[in-house]
């Protein structure tokens, strides 16, 4: 059992994971989703998703139902999306419109989110229909990333970011196509699968095709305020080795950059691909990740596009399964707290440290 001397505080090299409860609780979960994700700037979409005046979408964050649209005005802005009459939806799925009518009683609002309508409401008395428009969100926008924050007194996303920008926009993204969307539903934890994303040291034993493009022995790990960078020079073709290579001739600016952003979110940006992850707690032991793939547009629909999208999906296949092994085992009575290596494990330790911020006790 854990020596009591260890400060999961501390530097990694005496310091302990989180406790194995945390991972199935549904105390924490529900704490979690209050003090966490309530509070951190989400990724909600692409700017693609609400291209031009009218478009709009529509997801749930945390159980709370939203909508993001594109005015009239070229702004876009994110709203509840809850009637304010008897709670109804105000926008449905997504697609264009002029306005929004919850389809409970017909109550109408502009794309500002101005109630105009108000179907036989005469008579009714102290009402201003001024007052009644739909409840804003705070949304900012980066890389083309629509990000949204429940929390009115957050940060702002910028400062949120820190460092990320001027590390990830090295990579084209921001002029990349979406190329195709997959999502897997995981029977783990959501903490567990960011554990297991942010290091490098189960490459060579859960991905051996990955391992195989990467150079294990320079896999570096960065930890910053608010995001961990992984990143590994691409190996190319080795002299005798007639294994075939995604990208045959490496050169010293050829990298793997992963980016993982607290709590729940990632950029895994490669030469020729970029692919978003987000990661979306639906229950104590059970996590929805979200896959979208971007390339150059003379890529699209290519051999190479699909090979990419390929080998991303058998990677992630390959992690879903240890994950959902270490899931199954955080039970077991014979295991509590862990331990970090402190060569491989700095992103691991570094995710903790910003959770134990807003988790207090834990």
């Amino acid at each position: 059992m854990l020596n009591q001397q260890l400060d999961p505080d501390r530097d990694i090299a005496r310091a302990a994971t989180l406790h194995a409860s945390f991972y199935h609780s549904a105390e924490k979960f529900q704490e979690e989703k209050v003090r966490i994700f309530s509070s951190t700037w989400q990724v909600a979409g692409h700017a693609r998703q609400a291209r031009n005046p009218g478009d709009y979408f529509t997801f749930d964050l945390v159980g709370e139902p939203l909508v993001v649209v594109r005015g009239e005005d070229g702004y876009l802005r994110c709203f509840y999306n809850v009637c304010r009459h008897r709670a109804g939806n105000p926008a449905s799925g997504c697609g264009s419109r002029k306005l929004f009518r919850c389809g409970y009683h017909g109550w109408t609002y502009r794309l500002d989110g101005a109630l105009l309508v108000t179907p036989e409401f005469d008579g009714v008395q102290d009402f201003d229909p001024r007052d009644f428009g739909l409840v804003p969100v705070r949304l900012e926008e980066w890389f083309n990333l629509i990000f949204v924050n429940l929390d009115p007194e957050a940060p702002p996303l910028q400062e949120c970011l820190g460092d990320l920008p001027a590390q990830a926009e090295k990579f084209p993204f921001r002029s990349m196509k979406f190329s195709e969307r997959r999502s897997y539903d995981m029977k783990c934890n959501w903490k567990t699968y960011v554990d297991n994303y942010l290091e490098g040291y189960h490459l060579p034993s859960v991905h051996p095709a990955l391992n195989r493009e990467l150079n294990y022995n320079a896999y570096t790990v960065e930890s910053y305020a608010r995001h961990v960078r992984q990143w590994s020079p691409i190996r190319g073709a080795q002299p005798g080795d007639e294994t075939p290579r995604r990208y045959p001739e490496a050169r010293e600016d050829l990298t793997a950059d992963y980016f993982w952003i607290f709590p729940n979110w990632m950029l895994n940006c490669y030469p020729d691909n970029v692919s978003l992850n987000i990661i979306l707690p639906l229950e104590p032991e059970r996590t929805l990740a979200i896959f979208e793939w971007y390339l150059p547009e003379e890529n699209l629909g290519s051999e190479a596009a699909r090979k990419s999208v390929n080998f991303s999906d058998e990677v992630q296949l390959e992690d879903m399964a240890i994950c959902e092994i270490v899931q199954k085992n955080l039970h077991s009575r014979s295991y509590d707290h862990g331990r970090y290596s402190v060569k491989q494990e700095r992103g691991v330790h570094a995710f903790h440290r910003m959770y134990r911020e807003l988790m207090p006790g834990a």
